[in-house]
């Protein structure tokens, strides 16, 4: 295979794990790249991850298996810069429901009273006050973005400051009905989703897409014989994951990380700009001098004020005023990039995050970030010995 076939196999490959659903009116050039490869992407995913790829003349589904419980909510769409809220993914939910057997064409008034109809079938309260419409709208734009309905007359954003704003809607219902995961027809709960015995058929391809979707594969996530097969096959492991998506894989005592060195493929960049990057990667740095990494939510709130007064001149008002609430803004950005766990009222770091620590300590030493890095380079693609006690 030549050089500029891999790129495009892997581009292709990047964007299918980014979007699970791909139209071709939307992003023609990449939906012409999966069809003309078609065979080899579905054999790629199914073989090696499990998933399965279906395609038709105008949309290509990516079936994923992995399901990452800690994970936020969708992203809301584009323009938001946040994750959608557990309403709007509620109203997201019923909407699909109520047009995914058609018509094709509806309108806003009509959506919305099929919409109150399914909720009132699943006891589920719905007003009209503008945070509902507005939320119902936000649910409606993420359909919009990714191809599923789009907008015939009048636009849906007069319905927020307005209940009896109308507009037309077209949609797809075929590609409505590629969402649902075979999963879900399986699972009466969410425990039955997420349950661990599912992935004992393919403990290889459940491990390897497990650190394709989050980065980070901790050994605690696995039982020993699990640990055991991943060391044994860590080669084969690299050289797939290079194969398919150009990942990067770094092997240590405490488990496995993919590294994009495109910085492309997570939804969240880290470390990140602003106050919020800024302050967490200074509540890493804190955490690294604590006993056994960890420390009390109290003291992390005591300790974030205290940096909020030396760096008061750069950080948002807003974050400084309300420090509790910027503690767990900061939590929940590291718990989603699995570089901090929280046991009760404990902030636990985890070894991942040693990448972003300004200095190693190592008895009673301090070390150069550039010796860090030397010697995490030195024990990348390691093959059958997982060495290093951290990140």
């Amino acid at each position: 295979m030549s050089e500029h076939s891999r790129q495009t196999l892997q581009r292709a490959a990047r964007h299918l794990l980014q979007h699970p659903l791909t139209c071709a009116e939307l992003q023609p050039e990449i939906f012409g790249i999966i069809r003309r490869h078609e065979q080899i992407l579905d054999r790629w995913f199914t073989q090696r991850l499990g998933y399965r790829l279906q395609l038709n003349s105008s949309t290509a589904r990516l079936m994923k298996t992995t399901a990452l419980p800690h994970r936020p909510a969708l992203p809301a769409p584009v323009g938001t810069g946040r994750a959608m809220t557990q309403r709007e993914c509620t109203l997201l939910s019923l909407i699909l429901a109520a047009v995914a057997a058609g018509p094709r064409v509806i309108s806003l008034r009509d959506l919305v009273d099929d919409v109150r109809t399914a909720a009132a079938d699943a006891d589920i309260t719905i007003t009209n006050e503008p945070v509902e419409r507005r939320a119902m709208v936000v649910a409606l734009k993420w359909m919009i973005q990714l191809g599923l309905a789009s907008e015939l007359h009048e636009h849906i954003d007069r319905y927020e400051q307005d209940d009896s704003a109308d507009a037309i809607l077209e949609v797809n219902p075929d590609r409505v009905g590629l969402l649902p995961l075979p999963s879900l027809s399986r699972a009466n709960t969410v425990e039955d989703l997420l349950d661990r015995r599912q992935r004992q058929a393919s403990s290889r391809q459940w491990m390897r897409a497990r650190l394709v979707e989050d980065t980070a594969l901790y050994r605690t996530d696995l039982n020993e014989h699990e640990w055991s097969e991943l060391r044994r096959r860590i080669g084969d492991e690299i050289n797939l994951l290079d194969e398919m998506f150009a990942l990067r894989v770094e092997a240590r005592a405490e488990g496995v990380a993919a590294i994009d060195p495109w910085s492309q493929l997570s939804d969240r960049t880290f470390p990140r700009t602003g106050t919020l990057g800024h302050g967490a990667l200074l509540l890493i740095e804190w955490l690294m001098t604590q006993k056994d990494y960890q420390a009390s939510v109290e003291k992390a709130t005591r300790t974030l004020r205290k940096l909020s007064i030396k760096h008061q001149r750069h950080w948002s008002k807003g974050k400084i005023d309300n420090i509790p609430v910027f503690l767990q803004e900061i939590v929940t950005l590291l718990l989603d990039l699995r570089l901090l766990a929280v046991n009760d009222t404990q902030l636990i770091l985890l070894p991942a995050a040693s990448r972003y620590d300004v200095t190693v300590r190592a008895e009673g030493n301090t070390a150069s970030v550039a010796s860090k890095r030397k010697s995490k380079n030195d024990h990348q693609h390691t093959s059958n010995n997982l060495q290093g006690t951290l990140w």
